[in-house]
Order: C-alpha cells, then structure tokens, then sequence
C-alpha cells in the first residue's frame, strides 16, 4: 500500500489540473528524485494544448517472446488506424510511438524511462511477461505513468496507475479447471514455467482445486531456458493424473506438446497459456496438441460474429497484416484497451493523466465489436475499482487434427482482487501485488 490513504479522486478535486500538472513537474527532469535516472512525472499535456495523442507501444517483435508479443503490437497498430480514419480521439490523431524491446527486461527498463521522459507518452503499452511488468512497474510508479499491462496473467496486482487488463489465473483457470474436474476427475498434475507468473498460477490450481474437490498430486517448475522434458513426462504417468494443468510458456517450452505425444502421454491438458497464446495448434503437427483445453478469453477461434463473421476483426487484423501468422490472446486485449483508452481521455476531455485515469475508473463497458470475445448482445466491463476486466471466457479444445471447438463459454468477473482482497483504487492509492498465498491457506 502507498501508505498515505490519500485517494486519486481527492487529489485531483483538491488541487485541479494545474496543481496535478505542478507536481507532476516539480522533479524538473534528471534524476526525478528517485536517483536513477527517470526523469520528471509523466507528460500531463491538455487537449487543447497536445497537437496528437502520444501512444506508446512496447511488444516484443523479437526475442523469446516474438511469437507471442508481436501480435499485440500488430493488434495495437490496427486500432490505432482504426481510430485515426474514425476522426482520432477527441478530434486528435493518436501519434504511436513504438519500440522492440527485443524480450529482453533490461531493455524494457531503458525504454520505459526513455518513452516517458524523453517521449513524453500520454499513455504506455508494455510487456509480455510478469517479470516484464515487474520490472518496469516501479518506474511506472515512480513516474505515475498510465499503463496498460494485457497480458493473461496470475492475477493480484492493486496499482493506480496500472490497468491489467488481460484474464487473470483465476478467471482462466476458473474456466477450465472445474470444466475437468468434472468430465475426468480430481487428481491434477501441474506444470508451469518457473518465474512469477508459473509460481503463482500453480497456486491458484491448489485453491480451485480445494474449491471443487480435487488435489495436486504433483507439481514442477520449469525454468524458461528449458526445451527437454522426457523426466517431466515420465513424472506424470508415474503420478496417474486424471489431468494436467500446464501454465508453460515462451519458445522453449513449446517442445513439451511434441515430446508428450511421441511418448504416448495422452491424459487431458488443461492450459491458460496454449494455444490462445503460442498458437502450437497452428504450429504443431498434429496430434501433440490433441485434448488440450484451454480456458481463455479470446483466441482467434472464437466463435462470435464479430470475430470471425465477415469483416470482422479477425478480417481486419489479416488484411492490415496479410503475412500475419494468428490473432492471438493478448493481441484482442491489446485491441479492445486501447478503445477503453479513447473513451476515457473523451470522457476526461484532456490527455491530464490523472483525470483520464478517474475516467477509466467510473468503469467503461464495450460491446461486441470492441471487444470480440464477448457474444453479440454481451459485453465486458472495466472494473474501476481493481483496473481489472470482467471478461468473457471461453473453454476451447484441440481434436486429434488440431481442430478448435468451444465446450463451455460464460463471464467472469474479477473475483481476487475485488471479494477477497479488497482492492479500491478509486478510495485509496496502492502499489501491491497480491498473491494467494497471502490468503489461502491451501496455497501454501
């Protein structure tokens, strides 16, 4: 927690945009205070003083994470033309300003730093990876910079200046793990990548499986240089499982699909990271993606019409694109945020940071055109208090020929942060990441 309980809504009324403008600057650049060289606060340009809106963007378009982070950066260019040709934001054309971070988080630093002292970005697009966004987030911080993180993740980050839009564990998980459960029964096996986001996942399988009955009956951490896994799969028909939860991710750990089919390992996969992600049901050959399931809330499968109906945006997306490989994930997020973005700043009627972020929080809703993983009729909401999306989620399942069906779809709401933490950013200021662990004890 900040400590000072002094709320952003307070803030802003107390003192108006000039005052927020003010202390924004008051570091003067260099070092901004903190000693390491970020510079001043974020750029607080007024609408009718900004000639463009800056928007920046950094997704890995190579590295270990190209395959996954270069269609959110495709995703984001094509609403950004979107929104240009439909007459900009509030009159205004989006300037993108946008890097390669090449996967690599030291580089993600630099630039972070760069793109909000030297670029003066009204807005920042950042990261695939948790360890990405924790890398960064303290100069998100430090510098109260408006960030959008959309990446699916393992969930539990309360930040003011954070929105992290993407699923969390428990949405993604809270799909598809009862849905097995269910159909095959209650003893789990759990793989996942070993870093943050693999640690806290894994977590999250424990608490859901003691909410449906069920039990871990095994569990490893792979690091992300790995690319062998004959002990692991050998580990897992030693275990009997009636399923796995696989939270792999990253390049490396593609292999696992292929090497568990060559060794006969036929038990069903259940996934917040396959296939919606990596799309290994594209690359494979088949049958190594075969009962694979994956709880998600986008991928590029998704049966709605404004997905995959034509001119929809999976159309779009491919003829801005035509060489483009899959619409995955994350690229949808990265979509569908950025229109939250226009609708904030002409909500706010100013680029002022702090307002457009009291905008964001007064909670925005999009339909199904925006937001293509949500049915006709349906919607996603922003929840203003955790910066975290009700989204629709998808339970979708590879066949023997890599073929994508849908076996269970409804909305779920962001449930951690807003029944059982208590997270309210629009009462009080916060920089916490919050883990299961900290409130479950099954998870420990």
């Amino acid at each position: 927690m900040s400590g000072d309980g002094f709320s952003r809504r307070q803030f802003v009324t107390a003192g108006g945009a000039a005052l927020v403008s003010g202390l924004a600057g008051c570091s003067g650049g260099g070092d901004g205070g903190d000693g390491d060289g970020d510079g001043g606060g974020a750029a607080t340009d007024t609408m009718s003083s900004a000639d463009t809106v800056k928007i920046g963007v950094l997704e890995d378009q190579s590295g270990n994470f190209a395959l996954v982070g270069d269609p959110k950066y495709k995703a984001s260019m094509l609403a950004i033309e979107e929104i240009n040709n439909d007459g900009g934001i509030d009159g205004k054309q989006i300037e993108p300003v946008a890097r390669d971070p090449q996967s690599d988080n030291q580089r993600y630093q630099e630039l972070t730093r760069e793109f909000i002292s030297e670029e003066e970005v009204d807005v920042l697009w950042a990261g695939y990876s948790s360890a990405t966004r924790e890398a960064i987030r303290p100069i998100i911080n430090r510098n109260e910079q408006l960030y959008f993180y959309t990446t699916q993740y393992e969930g539990g980050v309360c930040d003011s200046t954070t929105f992290a839009v993407g699923p969390t564990a428990r949405q993604q998980l809270g799909s598809v793990l009862p849905y097995l459960v269910e159909e095959f029964g209650p003893r789990i096996y759990t793989i996942a990548a070993d870093y943050n986001f693999g640690q806290l996942s894994a977590d999250w399988v424990k608490v859901l499986a003691d909410e449906n009955d069920a039990e871990v009956v095994g569990e490893e951490f792979i690091p992300l240089s790995e690319s062998s896994f004959g002990s692991v799969i050998n580990n897992i028909q030693d275990a009997e499982p009636d399923f796995v939860m696989s939270m792999l991710v990253g390049a490396n750990h593609t292999s696992f699909y292929e090497q568990k089919a060559s060794a006969g390992l036929d038990v069903p996969i259940g996934t917040s990271t396959a296939m919606a992600q990596g799309y290994e049901h594209r690359r494979l050959d088949p049958p190594a993606m075969e009962n694979i399931y994956a709880g998600v809330n986008y991928m590029e499968e998704v049966p709605t019409e404004s997905n995959t109906g034509d001119g929809g945006f999976v159309d779009r997306y491919y003829d801005m694109y035509p060489d483009a490989d899959y619409v995955n994930e994350e690229a949808e997020t990265n979509y569908f945020s950025t229109y939250m973005y226009k609708e904030a700043v002409e909500q706010a009627g100013t680029l002022e940071q702090p307002e457009v972020i009291e905008a964001l929080e007064s909670g925005i809703s999009l339909g199904t055109e925006r937001a293509p993983e949500a049915p006709e009729g349906e919607t996603i909401e922003l929840d203003g208090a955790t910066h975290h999306v009700d989204h629709h989620m998808w339970v979708l399942r590879a066949d023997e020929e890599h073929n994508i069906e849908e076996v269970t779809n409804r909305k779920i709401p962001e449930q951690f942060l807003s029944n059982t933490v208590g997270c309210d950013l629009r009462e009080t200021e916060e920089q916490t990441q919050y883990t299961p662990v900290d409130y479950f004890e099954e998870a420990e």
